[in-house]
């Protein structure tokens, strides 16, 4: 008896070796998760590839000088969302678009706007929604490109036009439903990509103010070198936007080091725009089941019943009060221009 108990031992000891063994070799063999964000001499040698180049600035911008090839169908966030829900328009409408432009989900794209536009990142959340399977952003945008001495050109590019049927690719985005219902889920991380006001409540851009219950807040900005260069641009405190470069791998790592790459991470902002850019960043740190929660807080502030720490209602009554006294204010200083040329001096 005790013989046979041995060999069962024995067994089992084996069994879980071979199984240990098996999984080392999963996790040795298993593909490396190639970074989504590129710099300006991956886009030079893969224009020489004539890989798709998408500029998702504004059209006047675009034809103020462009990455040479680049395609341009206008501001990217403008035209692809419902002004109003800023949810995608409907998906025959992008077909046409990209169509239209000879933008191919099945091909090879590079997307850039300025450095660290959050809205390269959501054209490429776009195409990677729609079944795009290599999208890639070049976070430095135009301003890395002219940083390096590469050519502009002012006249608009064509591609060949191409008919498209978009579906939706699965598990990359998550629904309102899907969040309320997965609150108490510890398997889920849940990143909030907005600023520390919007977070707390103090900055109210939806029909309520506050963050989903349990989520960790990491504004966008905090990705780049200086998290503050956006400000100090708009006070001319810096001269040019490096600041908005990405930080070093490092870096990057230390600011999710509380996260666990391996598990679940949904990441949200307003209206999904800010959080593409850290779904990317994530992705290119190694995390590997990272998606967007497209609706963002105007969806789930939108929902009455869904939970919200740090809940403050938004007060129409107050916004309008100030409306109108700014409206008296501005007919007031018009008033007095009119005044002001009428007895001028002839």
């Amino acid at each position: 008896m005790k013989s046979a108990m041995q060999r069962l031992r024995n067994g089992a000891l084996i069994r879980h070796r071979v199984l240990g063994l098996l999984a080392l070799m999963a996790a040795l063999t298993q593909p490396t998760l190639a970074s989504p964000i590129v710099d300006a001499a991956y886009v030079a040698a893969a224009m020489r590839r004539d890989v798709i180049v998408w500029d998702v600035r504004a059209a006047d911008a675009y034809a103020k000088g462009h990455i040479p090839g680049a395609v341009n169908i206008g501001d990217a966030g403008q035209v692809l969302r419902n002004p109003n829900t800023e949810d995608f328009i409907a998906t025959e409408r992008i077909a046409k678009l990209w169509g239209d432009a000879g933008i191919d989900p099945a091909r090879e794209i590079i997307v850039y706007s300025t450095r660290g536009n959050a809205g390269a990142y959501f054209a490429q959340f776009a195409l990677r929604h729609f079944g795009a399977t290599k999208a890639l952003v070049f976070h430095d945008g135009i301003d890395g490109w002219r940083l390096v001495g590469e050519p502009l050109d002012t006249a608009a590019a064509k591609r060949a036009p191409i008919t498209l049927t978009l579906r939706p690719a699965p598990n990359l985005t998550v629904t309102t439903d899907e969040i309320v219902n997965r609150l108490k889920d510890g398997n889920v991380q849940i990143i909030d990509a907005r600023t520390v006001g919007e977070f707390s409540g103090n900055d109210i851009r939806a029909i309520r103010g506050g963050h989903i219950p349990g989520s960790i807040n990491i504004p966008y900005e905090d990705n780049w070198i200086d998290p503050a260069t956006a400000i100090k641009l708009a006070r001319r405190q810096v001269a040019d936007n490096r600041g908005m470069s990405l930080k070093p791998d490092a870096e990057l790592q230390a600011l999710y080091a509380k996260l666990d790459p391996n598990k679940e991470t949904i990441v949200y902002c307003q209206s999904g725009v800010r959080a593409a850019e850290t779904a990317a960043v994530l992705e290119k740190l190694g995390f590997r089941n990272v998606r967007v929660y497209d609706s963002s807080w105007l969806g789930y502030a939108g929902r009455l019943n869904a939970p919200v720490q740090n809940e403050v209602f938004f007060n129409v009554g107050a916004l309008n009060g100030r409306i109108a006294a700014m409206q008296a204010r501005i007919d007031a200083l018009e008033k007095e221009l009119a005044d002001t040329r009428k007895n001028a001096p002839k």
